[in-house]
């Protein structure tokens, strides 16, 4: 099969998506996010890259917190809305129906109606180009009860999480193996 070299691109695909929330426990805003990863597991770290023209931006600069809440595919209305809209303007939990619910080692607030909620502290902030990257400790994760396994896994099929490619939002599709798979056949 013959490859075609494109431009240079953020060409890792899918992301998954994320809808942070920022700012205090009195007045918490929601920001859609796409550049958002495990960068560490030991201690677990997050990150989550945002343009400086953004209104979470400051509220991240400020309050040094957030946290990443991993919504399912009925909830990819919401997604769009908070992506497209800003916290200057309106308040996201009010015109989307979202819940919030205090967060336990955070100020800014979980979105209740996301099966994942992950309380993260900012260690640090690297200035990239577009983006200013937020590597943020992970404090508490917090997972609908529906979509536990065990102690500390989460059921990916039922917590059904978006994922974005080409400005498209996707569903997951089905398990083609587990780590260590090809190990176990030989």
């Amino acid at each position: 099969m013959a490859k075609v070299e494109i431009p240079p691109t953020t060409a890792a695909l899918p992301t998954p998506l994320a809808l942070a929330t920022c700012g205090s426990a009195d007045k918490t805003n929601i920001i859609t996010l796409a550049w958002v990863g495990n960068v560490c597991s030991e201690p677990p770290m997050i990150g989550i890259s945002v343009r400086p023209s953004r209104f979470s931006h400051d509220l991240l600069k400020e309050n040094g917190e957030f946290v990443v809440n991993i919504p399912s595919v009925d909830l990819a209305e919401a997604v769009d809305y908070c992506g497209m809209a800003s916290g200057r303007d309106v308040d996201k939990f009010a015109e989307c129906g979202l819940t919030q619910t205090p967060a336990t080692k955070v100020q800014p607030a979980l979105i209740t109606e996301c099966p994942v909620n992950i309380e993260c502290i900012v260690r640090e902030t690297i200035t990239l180009g577009t983006h200013d990257l937020f590597i943020g400790e992970v404090v508490a994760v917090h997972v609908d009860e529906e979509v536990r396994v065990g102690k500390g896994r989460i059921d990916i099929e039922k917590a059904n999480p978006l994922a974005f490619a080409h400005s498209e939002y996707w569903s997951l599709g089905e398990k083609v193996g587990s780590y260590g798979f090809t190990a176990k056949k030989k």
